[in-house]
């Protein structure tokens, strides 16, 4: 009988340990999705999603994963109350019949070490379309409060919003919506 020496079986199990899948929980109080758009030429206006959820999976070894990112649309934050409501109406997110908007991923896609952008779907007022988010930054290290391993990261797309049913003044006020999300997540 050949005998395997014990530390080619440890290195071997290591390896294996190495490459499994990571599992991220969104950090809602460090990830806001943001959408601009230029109003009648005369400005980019910026607003945000205060509310969102979801979970990462990575496997930085194999080079690939998952997202799904929940976003409640009644969070929506204009900076103007009444803008608020104007953004949630049906002519627009209609949130009394969609709530919740989603961007689901199963392609991670890696530049190096580095995930580079993720090819998914995102789902606005019940249409879904696909959608590749460009990440500008991306970073994987432990927490220096939570010591906990974290990723961070900042990714944009531009989608058209006529493409969701809510093209509502459009031209004059931008078809073209620009969406970040600046997403932190914490290791289960």
């Amino acid at each position: 009988m050949k005998h395997i020496p014990f530390f080619t079986l440890a290195a071997a199990f290591s390896s294996a340990a190495l490459a499994a899948p990571e599992t991220y929980v969104i950090d809602g109080t460090h990830t806001y999705p943001r959408f601009s758009y230029s109003h009648f030429g005369y400005s980019t206006q910026l607003s945000r999603f205060d509310k969102t959820s979801g979970k990462i999976i990575i496997d930085r070894e194999a080079k690939t994963g998952s997202v799904n990112v929940t976003i409640d649309a009644t969070s929506v934050d204009t900076g103007y109350p009444l803008f608020n409501e104007h953004i949630q109406g049906a002519d627009f997110l209609d949130t009394g019949r969609y709530p919740i908007a989603n961007f689901t991923a199963s392609k991670v896609n890696f530049d190096g070490d580095n995930v580079s952008s993720v090819d998914g779907t995102l789902t606005l007022k019940g249409i879904s379309k696909p959608v590749s988010l460009t990440v500008a930054s991306f970073q994987c290290m432990p927490h220096p409060m939570l010591k906990k391993e974290a990723c961070g990261a900042n990714a944009t797309a531009v989608v058209k919003r006529t493409d969701f049913n809510m093209g509502k003044y459009a031209p004059n006020v931008g078809d073209d919506v620009t969406l970040t999300i600046s997403v932190e997540a914490i290791k289960e």
